[in-house]
């Protein structure tokens, strides 16, 4: 067995300690308020980072400006509650009018 294959083994078997885990010590382990509040607010931050370097880069550099205006549409029609459909097919087309307009 290679390095690789043994590495891939250790870290699949890490994985799936890792998410029983959670259904093993449901009942068992209480988490103080605070910790629960950190954990919401650390998921949310993770989220929002990857949100943003996905809209504002490719490759090493700069996505140009009709991604991020596209993000930023879906992102005011998702917080007008609009559905999930239309945020997606709103951000992709006002980015696709964007490109379609020369805007990079």
């Amino acid at each position: 067995m290679n390095a690789t294959l043994a590495c891939v083994l250790v870290l699949a078997a890490g994985t799936y300690a890792f998410r029983l885990a959670g259904p093993v010590l449901h009942g068992r382990v209480e988490l103080p308020a605070r910790v629960q509040e950190l954990l919401t607010v650390g998921a949310t931050v993770l989220l929002v980072a990857l949100l943003v370097t996905g809209a504002l880069t490719e490759g090493q550099g700069l996505a140009g400006w009709a991604r991020p205006a596209g993000v930023l549409f879906g992102g005011i029609l998702a917080w007008r509650k609009a559905p999930f459909v239309v945020v997606v097919v709103g951000a992709a087309t006002a980015t696709a009018l964007l490109r379609l307009a020369g805007v990079p």
